[in-house]
């Protein structure tokens, strides 16, 4: 993610829409696209080509949950592509879901971790799983589940992902490798 004069801008429209400036909106559309495009093709890199769930409408979809969402205080760039990162993983898991029922009746059984993580369709019951498993560690570590989520969904540097959790990256790194070790227990139980 940019974090050079262009983080800075995104960070500034952001507060400007917030503040009922509806140009601010106009201008941020093109200066959040790129990363958007760029996150969703790394979570969909895996997929089919017929598949009908592309990048592109993987960004429209999340983009317009997040400018029907009220217009709440974005604190920055970092928080903006959090909360995107929360609408990608709600969209890929809702898909996933969708996908399992009808082609596999819903059910799910063992998977790695890298698996669920890779995205593929054929994956689809392993997203699924992921998102229990990351549903459930939110009960009892909250913030180590929303780590995970910003490092696979959201695309965030351990930096980037230090600044939207308000700690340090040494904390983050730590934290991470004890919540994947986590993850892969649960997902393979």
């Amino acid at each position: 993610m940019d974090t050079g004069e262009g983080a800075n801008d995104v960070t500034v429209l952001l507060q400007d829409w917030c503040k009922g400036d509806r140009s601010a909106l106009d201008r941020l559309a093109p200066a959040v696209y790129g990363e958007l495009r760029r996150l969703a093709a790394s979570k969909l890199r895996l997929e089919r080509t017929a598949h009908t769930l592309q990048p592109t409408a993987l960004i429209h979809e999340a983009y317009l949950r997040l400018v029907s969402h009220d217009q709440q205080e974005w604190q920055s760039r970092a928080h903006f592509y959090s909360v995107a990162s929360t609408l990608m993983r709600e969209i890929l898991v809702d898909h996933a879901r969708k996908h399992n029922a009808v082609k596999r009746g819903g059910g799910s059984g063992k998977v790695a971790m890298e698996d669920a993580l890779s995205f593929a369709p054929e994956r689809g019951a392993a997203l699924i799983a992921l998102d229990d498993a990351l549903t459930e560690l939110e009960r009892f570590d909250a913030r180590k589940s929303r780590l995970i989520q910003l490092k696979y969904f959201g695309g965030l540097t351990g930096d980037e992902i230090a600044e939207v959790l308000g700690i340090s990256t040494s904390t983050v790194t730590r934290e991470s490798r004890l919540a994947e070790a986590w993850l892969a227990r649960a997902i393979q139980s």
